[in-house]
């Protein structure tokens, strides 16, 4: 009976392991190496929403004054702050727009997003998250000669790379290895699946095209306004290119503390996880339930299996923990001394995972940065 039990740990472990490999199987950055076309003729219009970002702006708005190679401008939304947001912004000479309380059917960052276009005076239109900054002097270079070499025309959006400073920071390794493998596209298929919408953080569109969509207008009341806004595009028929930022572009998310990181994540997944294609959302399952069989399989065995059962459970237990280390460090500089004890971040995640369920669909009201958000 014990061995038939291990027997099928042991299958469900090796399954999660495959699975993790085909959810996370590539990750495409935008070249960093080579050379570079001359300036583009194009004009940049950044924008950039920001509520109580006072801190957190700082580093975008200093690697912006890096920039070479690339005439823009720089947008920033005061979504009515509570802090010196606007006065930090202009210290960095960023045209700020005050934006009070949105209108009834507006979530805030759509709201804020849509007031920087209408002042925007770009061909191309740049939406930056607060917390992001860019690695090089010609990153932004860099981006827009992807985007014009990928034909001009739909999306291109980057998921930044995660730097950490604090140890509980580290609780997000989960979130963000799924982050990337929900969005289809990092599978052996690439983009015979379709995205399931763009990374938030970093967004960069044609200003016709966007027109054409319907822009943050018509995707004003989605709490994942990043997922929505890539499904209109993809609804008119331009394309999503996701791509990883790593050696472009980084963020530092939730720095205020580990209550700020429980409230982000408890907004984002519930809604988030409708986005993903049936086949990915399996892998991730698989992956999920692999990973916690592996722990329970080398306990058990250790407590009642045979040397062949121990050492067949240390062994997976070894690999589950260095699949773990190479998906968790393609997305950020997470800590290696922690990956050996990822069944507690798995279950960090799945706790959290089920509470964003109930609020998204029990209650249907998430909280983030002081506002009660319907769903």
């Amino acid at each position: 009976m014990l061995d038939a039990v291990f027997a099928v740990a042991a299958l469900i472990s090796t399954v999660g392991l495959a699975s993790g490999l085909l959810m996370f199987w590539r990750l495409p950055v935008p070249s960093t190496e080579g050379s570079l076309k001359q300036q583009p003729s194009s004009f940049i219009s950044i924008i950039i929403p920001a509520r109580n970002e006072e801190q957190r702006i700082v580093p975008l708005l200093e690697s912006l004054s890096r920039q070479q190679g690339v005439l823009f401008e720089t947008i920033v939304i005061d979504d009515d702050s509570e802090d010196r947001t606007s006065e930090v912004a202009r210290s960095f000479n960023a045209l700020v727009i005050r934006n009070t309380e949105p209108e009834d059917g507006w979530i805030g960052k759509s709201a804020a997003c849509w007031a920087g276009v209408q002042a925007a005076k770009g061909d191309i239109l740049l939406f930056l998250d607060a917390d992001t900054a860019f690695d090089r002097s010609d990153s932004l270079l860099r981006c827009v000669n992807s985007y014009e070499k990928m034909g001009g025309t739909g999306i291109l959006s980057l998921q930044p790379y995660h730097q950490m400073k604090q140890v509980y920071e580290n609780a997000s390794a989960i979130f963000n290895i799924i982050v990337m493998a929900g969005m289809n596209v990092f599978t052996p298929f690439g983009e015979r699946l379709k995205s399931a919408g763009s990374f938030g953080p970093c967004i960069l569109c044609a200003r016709a095209d966007y027109k054409a969509s319907g822009g943050h207008a018509a995707i004003r009341g989605a709490v994942m306004d990043d997922l929505a806004l890539g499904e209109a595009f993809q609804e008119q028929g331009l394309p999503v290119h996701c791509y990883g930022g790593r050696g472009l572009i980084h963020f530092r998310m939730y720095p205020e503390g580990f209550h700020q990181l429980l409230e982000g994540w408890t907004k984002n997944f519930g809604t988030a996880s409708k986005s993903t294609h049936p086949f990915v959302m399996m892998l991730v399952n698989f992956w999920i339930t692999g990973g916690f069989a592996a722990p329970v399989f080398l306990v058990l065995s250790s407590l009642f299996g045979s040397m062949p059962w121990i050492l067949a459970a240390g062994i997976l237990y070894l690999l589950n923990v260095c699949e773990m280390a190479w998906l968790a460090r393609r997305t950020g500089n997470f800590s290696w001394w922690i990956l050996p004890f990822y069944p507690v971040l798995l279950l960090f995640f799945t706790v959290i995972f089920l509470y964003s369920l109930y609020l998204t669909h029990v209650r249907k009201t998430v909280k983030w940065r002081g506002r009660d958000v319907q769903v």
